[in-house]
C-alpha cells in the first residue's frame, strides 16, 4: 500500500494557462496549437490577466499550489508576460511557500537563451520536449531541433532551474526494442528528477494518423510496443525514477504536483484558448471549456472577460467516475472513501472481482490501485470498472 493512502493527500489548487502558438506544427500533435508569424504580446497579456480575473470572481479561494504554462509552444512567450501572470495569479489567489510554476519549452537555441529571463519571472521548473535522441527519428517527427541543440538547452535549463524534466516518444517509426532500450538508458543517465515517456498514438485529423491509414507510416506493432512499455518500467525502477503515473517517472518528492492535482481530481483554474478547467462552486463541481480558435477566444475576453465557452455543472456520479479514470492512473490509486463522497455513492466492489482474481487490480483496506500486470491494460481495467 501506498504511504498516507490516496485519501488521505490534498490534490492541490492549479493554474493552467495555454499558449497556443507554435513555430511549427508537428505531424502528431492534436493539441489545440497554431502557427502564427505575429503575435500582439500585449493584447494576450492583458486578455490572459482579463481572464485570470474573471475566473477569480468565480472561484476566489486560494492559494495556488502550481500554475503550468502549456500549449503550444510557452517557451516562444515574452518573458515579461509570464512574469505579469504569475504576479496576477498571486494577486488574486495567493501562492503556497512551495507553488510549483512550470514552463513548457522546445529546445531550439533561440528559445534556450530565454531561460535565464524566465527563471527572474518566477518559473522554477521546465518541462522540455526533446522527444527523440537522435536525428533522424526528431527529422521524422517534424521538430525543428537536432539532438545537439536538445541537450545544449538541456544543459542550460539544469544550470538555470530548480527542477527539469523532459519528454521522449517512443514506439516511433521503425523503432526495435532494443533501439529504444538504448535510447532509454542514454536517458536516465541524462535525467535530473523527472521523465515522461509517451507511446507515439495516432491521433484522427492530423497528418500522420492519415499517411498510417494508408499504409505509408510503419510502426511498430502491439506486442512490440507492450514490450517498450514494460521496459521502461523496469529501467526506470532501477534508475530511481520509478513511475507514479502510466507515462510519468520520477526521483521520490519530485513528481509534477500540477499534473497530480489533475489525477487527485483537484480543481484548477484553465485560462487561454481551448483550455479545460475545473471548479468547485457552491460545493458542485463544474467543468469549464474555452473557445478553440484563438481570434475568437481573444475576441470573446475583450468583449466580456472571459473566453469560455461552456461551463456545465458535473453530477456526483460523474465527478466520482472522472476520479475513477484519473485516480487509477496513478501508482498510488484511488479512495474508496472519496470516490463515495464525490460519486454520493459506494463503488461496487463486485466489479472489481475478476480483475482483483487475475492480479489486475489491488484492493487494500481504503485503496484501490491497479497493478503492474494490469498498467499495460489500463484502459480496459477502467472500461469494465466504469459501466
Amino acid at each position: 500500500m501506498i504511504n498516507s493512502g490516496p485519501g488521505l493527500i490534498a490534490p492541490g489548487f492549479g493554474i493552467y494557462v495555454h499558449w497556443p502558438f507554435c513555430a511549427a506544427k508537428c505531424p502528431y500533435c492534436d493539441f489545440n496549437s497554431f502557427v502564427s508569424a505575429k503575435v500582439d504580446h500585449g493584447a494576450w497579456t492583458r486578455a490572459l490577466v482579463a481572464e485570470l480575473e474573471y475566473n477569480a470572481q468565480l472561484r476566489p479561494q486560494g492559494p495556488a499550489s502550481s500554475i503550468f504554462f502549456g500549449g503550444g509552444t510557452p517557451s516562444l512567450m515574452e518573458p515579461d508576460t509570464v512574469g505579469t501572470l504569475i504576479e496576477t495569479v498571486h494577486r488574486l489567489w495567493g501562492l503556497t511557500n512551495d507553488c510549483e510554476i512550470t514552463l513548457e519549452a522546445n529546445p531550439t537555441s533561440v528559445e534556450a537563451e530565454k531561460f535565464k529571463a524566465f527563471a527572474h519571472a518566477g518559473v522554477g521548473r521546465v518541462s522540455i520536449g526533446i522527444q527523440a535522441l537522435n536525428d533522424q527519428d526528431l527529422k521524422a517527427l517534424g521538430r525543428m531541433h537536432t539532438v545537439k541543440e536538445a541537450l545544449a538547452a538541456y544543459d542550460l535549463a539544469r544550470a538555470t532551474f530548480p527542477r527539469v524534466s523532459f519528454d521522449l516518444i517512443y514506439a516511433r517509426m521503425g523503432q526495435s526494442v532494443a533501439d529504444w532500450e538504448a535510447e532509454l538508458a542514454r536517458a536516465l543517465d541524462l535525467a535530473a528528477d523527472h521523465l515522461s515517456m509517451y507511446q507515439l498514438t495516432l491521433e484522427p485529423g492530423t497528418p500522420f494518423y492519415e499517411l498510417h491509414k494508408k499504409g505509408n507510416l510503419p510502426l511498430p506493432d502491439e506486442d512490440t510496443a507492450a514490450e517498450m512499455f514494460e521496459i521502461t518500467q523496469a529501467m526506470t525502477r532501477e534508475a530511481g525514477l520509478p513511475p507514479y503515473e502510466v507515462s510519468n517517472h520520477a526521483r521520490p518528492g519530485a513528481e509534477s504536483r500540477h499534473n497530480l492535482t489533475y489525477w487527485r481530481l483537484g480543481d484548477y483554474v484553465g485560462v487561454g484558448p481551448g483550455a479545460h478547467g475545473r471548479l468547485t462552486l457552491d460545493g458542485v463541481r463544474h467543468a469549464t471549456e474555452t473557445i478553440l480558435d484563438p481570434k475568437a477566444w481573444l475576441q470573446a475576453v475583450q468583449q466580456r472577460g472571459s473566453g469560455i465557452d461552456q461551463q456545465t455543472e458535473l453530477t456526483p456520479l460523474e465527478s466520482g467516475e472522472e476520479y475513477l479514470l484519473m485516480g487509477l492512473r496513478l501508482e498510488e490509486g484511488i479512495s474508496l472513501a472519496r470516490f463515495e463522497a464525490l460519486a454520493g455513492q459506494p463503488f461496487d466492489l463486485a466489479r472489481t472481482v475478476m480483475l482483483v482474481e487475475e492480479g489486475m487490480l489491488v484492493l487494500e483496506a481504503d485503496t484501490m490501485r491497479v497493478t503492474a500486470k494490469g498498467r499495460p491494460v489500463l484502459n480496459a481495467i477502467i472500461a469494465a470498472l466504469v459501466v
